[in-house]
């Protein structure tokens, strides 16, 4: 797999953790505000994976999934 490609493979050591605190992130917050979050948290991931094709590969497996 080439940094040109998405790569679907399991990578975080530890994706219960990161479940948590994306949980955690979101409380207290409105629905308005909890969609501005996730909003920001893609653009942020976007701009570090920072790549358009493998964006928009991301992207339609999103849609697919």
């Amino acid at each position: 797999m080439t940094p040109e490609h998405l790569d679907t493979r399991a990578r975080l050591a530890a994706p219960d953790d990161f479940y948590e605190a994306l949980i955690d992130a979101h409380q207290g917050l409105s629905t308005e505000e909890s969609h501005a979050l996730n909003a920001r948290l893609v653009l942020l991931l976007a701009n570090q994976i920072g790549n358009l094709p493998v964006l928009r590969e991301a992207l339609a497996a999103a849609r697919e999934a």
